[in-house]
């Protein structure tokens, strides 16, 4: 198998001209990036794929010229100045071999691929845009005017579309796959929640006031790595799936349904990127508004609830006042409870009913609530994990964010957050066994249709990332075990010394081999 990869590597790069060091990409008919793989489908006369190098190999003849110098007259040049300090001192200072340490790391930094596997070679993909990097950033955290209108305009045109019945059914799923759709598009999927919900015509919904509260919504979800709109509308999706997953049409009141899905809708308004604890060791306005008590997610109904006192945006304008009342308490219920401090609290209450649980049973229906916006707060990993995975970059970019700024401020620094304590995995493994599969399992006793759709990822993807902090360890214990017999070199023989940089410098020559998960 390893051989016929190579050919069909070997295949790609003569097509495209390209050298074995460079980057290829290969978009479908429709411009969508697919994976270089042995199960692509022909091409057709009037279906092509096109392939293009998006990065060349930086030691070729063109940059180098471009750059203004030869660079195998320098790797020359530096290989002999090794030598001459071998010939000078008799064997290599320990300085040399903390700098070619240095550049190894950086080097093999450069190399990695872990935190792009989605785009592994021979790994499926779905086809879909391109997931965006996790390390993107926008030049400002609240959106401008112009993006906001450009995105405003879009929707108002794909407002009064017909989506199609296959597009809703795969919307109740949660499979579903966030990264295809654009902001615009995924206001019109928002729309078509309330609308499938028989929300529009139970509680008298006007669709333009509809559609003007979800814009105001877009408006104030800003421009940082995870807490944004697209994780939004990833909550509320899987609050939407879990509605029909479990028929809760059936067990519950109407007025339920639409203080989760618009809880969903609502629950991150205007978060900056800083939790809770950053709000409160940095003493920021929010802390001190809220006596340090849940600042953001006091904030998020806040923020809900100022959208909603303009009458142009209140979905709820013509129920009684009692009615919200109702909703207004259930909305506040739901988005406090998605502090993860209150994690036991809610958790053990649930568990405490789940044996004599009645839906006829106002307080058991609080915290079924309360248990259902947790799940799909924090649901990404029972999804694909190609749609999952990029959702933990754009998390950790979140968290390596803070505990920068923790470190800049002389702050304490949230552990879980600290670039140079967490890696990908390890981040993983503990809350996916300690925080998402109790809490997961314990809503799947009550709906046990759920164990296929939201338990099983999840194991998998606990698996997935076990065995990913298994490799890292592993090459953890190699490295520091090399290291420990690094200054037995120092003690050969200048012609050992000699001998042993050149094969080094040989190693360090020959192409890497791409990383594979």
């Amino acid at each position: 198998m390893q051989l016929f990869n190579s050919i069909i590597d070997y295949l790609f790069r003569s097509a495209a001209e390209a050298g074995p060091h460079d980057i290829l990409k290969l978009y479908n008919p429709k411009g969508n990036i697919i994976n270089i793989s042995p199960r692509l489908e022909p091409n057709t006369p009037t279906s092509c794929y096109k392939l293009e190098v998006v990065a060349a190999d930086c030691s070729s003849v063109e940059l180098a010229v471009s750059l203004g110098f030869d660079l195998s007259s320098m790797e020359k040049r530096l290989q002999g100045l090794e030598k001459k300090i071998l010939t000078d001192a008799g064997e290599t200072p320990a300085v040399v071999y903390e700098m070619k340490r240095q550049v190894e790391s950086f080097r093999e930094k450069l190399e990695s691929v872990e935190h792009l596997s989605w785009l592994g070679l021979f790994k499926d993909l779905s086809e879909g845009t391109q997931k965006p990097s996790p390390f993107y950033h926008k030049t400002t955290l609240r959106k401008t005017r112009e993006e906001c209108e450009h995105v405003r305009e879009k929707f108002l045109q794909m407002s009064t579309l017909e989506v199609s019945e296959e597009v809703r059914q795969y919307l109740k799923t949660p499979t579903f796959d966030n990264w295809q759709w654009e902001d615009a598009e995924i206001m019109v999927l928002l729309q078509v929640m309330y609308s499938d919900l028989d929300f529009i015509a139970t509680f008298n919904i006007e669709p333009e006031v509809l559609q003007q509260f979800l814009y105001e919504v877009y408006k104030r979800y800003n421009n940082i790595p995870f807490h944004n709109f697209k994780h939004c509308f990833c909550v509320t999706q899987m609050m939407y799936g879990l509605i029909w997953l479990t028929d809760l049409k059936s067990k519950i009141d109407s007025i339920d349904l639409l203080i989760m899905l618009t809880s969903a809708v609502c629950h991150d308004l205007d978060h900056t990127g800083y939790n809770n604890a950053y709000q409160i060791n940095a003493r920021t306005e929010l802390a001190l508004r809220y006596n340090d008590i849940s600042p953001l997610e006091n904030h998020h109904c806040a923020v809900a609830f100022e959208i909603l006192e303009k009458n142009e945006n209140n979905i709820f304008r013509n129920l009684t006042s009692e009615q919200y009342k109702r909703i207004r308490e259930g909305i506040i219920k739901c988005i406090l409870a998605t502090d993860m401090t209150r994690h036991n609290e809610i958790l053990n209450r649930f568990k405490s009913i789940l044996p004599v649980f009645d839906f006829g049973n106002k307080d058991h229906r609080d915290v079924l609530m309360m248990i259902t916006i947790k799940v799909s707060d924090i649901s990404n990993e029972a999804r694909p994990m190609d749609v999952a995975e990029p959702w933990l970059d754009c998390l950790l970019q979140e968290f390596y964010n803070q505990s920068d700024m923790e470190k800049l401020e002389g702050l304490p620094v949230t552990p879980f957050m600290d670039r140079e304590k967490v890696t990908k995995p390890s981040s993983q493994t503990g809350f996916i066994g300690f925080v998402l599969l109790p809490l997961f399992i314990e809503l799947a006793n009550l709906f046990p249709c759920l164990e296929q759709h939201i338990i099983d990822p999840v194991k998998k993807a606990l698996a997935y990332y076990t065995e990913m902090e298994k490799a890292l360890e592993k090459e953890k214990l190699n490295r520091a075990q090399a290291d420990k017999t690094a200054p037995a070199k120092t003690k050969d023989t200048p012609q050992q010394n000699q001998q042993n940089t050149a094969d080094s410098l040989s190693e360090a020559m020959v192409a890497p081999k791409p990383a594979t998960f």
